[in-house]
C-alpha cells in the first residue's frame, strides 16, 4: 500500500462525550496541526460512524469518549450496557481495513461490557470490580492533578521530536494494562500503588477521594503505547485530563505524531 502524502489534509473523526471536559480547550489541541482537521462527534451518534463505510471520508479515528456506562443506574451504579451491533462489527472492521485509531485518556474506560474493546485498546479502566480475561479484577484507581515526569522509552515515530523526559501535571490511572501485548512508548514516574490512588467504585458511590476497604495491586506505569490491530495501527496516550495537558506542547506533539503515524496503514 502506498505511503500517505502528509501534504494532503488528514481528516480526523473525534468521538467525544461520556466524561466531563472543556470542549473548546480540548479542541485547541488540534489547532496548529498543519494539514490535520478534526471533526468532533458526540456519542452515541459517533458509534454509528465507526465503520468502514461511514469513515471512508476520514483518515483517523480519535477516541476521547467514555461510552457504555450509565452512572445513573439506580441498583448498582454504574450500569454497563453493550455497544450497538453496528459498532461491534464496524469498529474491528475499521482496523481490519487499515484505518488508524488514537485513543486518549478516559477512552480506556469505554465499553466495559464488551471485552473485545479492552483487547483492542490494550487495557481498561474499571469503575467497579468485575471479571477481566477470566480473572476477578478490582475497580481501578484515579488521582487528580499529579505532577509527573514522563519518559519516552521507545525510539518511535510517535515520540519523535518529544524530549526524552518532560513534566506534566495530569490524572494518572491505576488500571489494567496488557503490557505484553503492546509496544511501550511512554512511562510515568508516579507511584502506581494503592496508597497513591482513590477507588473509582467508591467515587461513583459518592465517596470521592476515598480508598477505605479498597485493595488494588501495584500497577503499570506505562502511560503510552502502540499496537497493530488487523491492518491498522492504534496508539493510546493516558494523559489528557484537562488544560494542563491540552496546553502542553509535548503532549500536543505526541497526539499529532500519533495521528500521523496511525494514518499510514500497515502493509500486507
Amino acid at each position: 500500500m502506498p505511503r500517505i502524502d502528509y501534504q494532503a489534509p488528514l481528516r480526523c473523526l473525534v468521538a467525544v462525550r461520556g466524561h466531563p471536559f472543556d470542549r473548546n480547550a480540548f479542541a485547541s489541541v488540534f489547532e496548529g496541526m498543519d494539514g490535520i482537521s478534526a471533526t468532533m462527534v458526540d456519542q452515541p451518534a459517533a458509534s454509528l460512524l465507526m465503520n468502514p463505510e461511514a469513515m471512508r471520508d476520514f483518515d483517523v479515528l480519535v477516541l476521547y469518549d467514555m461510552p457504555g456506562i450509565d452512572f445513573d443506574e439506580s441498583d448498582d451504579p454504574p450500569g454497563y450496557f453493550d455497544p450497538p451491533a453496528c459498532l461491534k462489527a464496524g469498529f474491528p472492521a475499521l482496523l481490519a481495513q487499515g484505518k488508524g485509531v488514537v485513543a486518549l485518556h478516559h477512552a480506556l474506560a469505554g465499553w466495559p461490557a464488551w471485552p473485545e474493546y479492552a483487547e483492542i485498546l490494550g487495557g481498561t479502566f474499571l469503575y467497579k470490580p468485575g471479571m477481566l480475561r477470566g480473572e476477578p479484577a478490582p475497580d481501578s484507581g484515579y488521582a487528580h492533578d499529579v505532577a509527573q515526569q514522563f519518559t519516552c522509552v521507545s525510539d518511535h515515530p510517535v515520540t519523535k521530536g518529544v524530549p526524552a523526559s518532560f513534566a506534566l501535571t495530569d490524572e494518572p490511572y491505576l488500571a489494567q494494562v496488557f503490557e505484553d501485548d503492546v509496544t511501550p512508548l511512554l512511562r510515568s514516574d508516579a507511584s502506581f500503588d494503592r496508597d497513591h490512588f482513590y477507588s473509582a467504585a467508591l467515587a461513583v458511590g459518592g465517596e470521592m477521594y476515598a480508598r477505605d476497604g479498597w485493595d488494588h495491586p501495584p500497577g503499570s506505569n506505562l502511560a503510552g503505547w502502540a499496537r497493530d490491530v488487523g491492518k491498522g495501527r492504534l496508539v493510546y496516550l493516558q494523559p489528557g485530563d484537562g488544560e494542563g495537558a491540552y496546553g502542553n506542547p509535548h503532549y500536543r506533539r505526541l497526539v499529532e505524531n500519533a495521528i500521523r503515524w496511525v494514518a499510514e496503514p500497515l502493509c500486507g
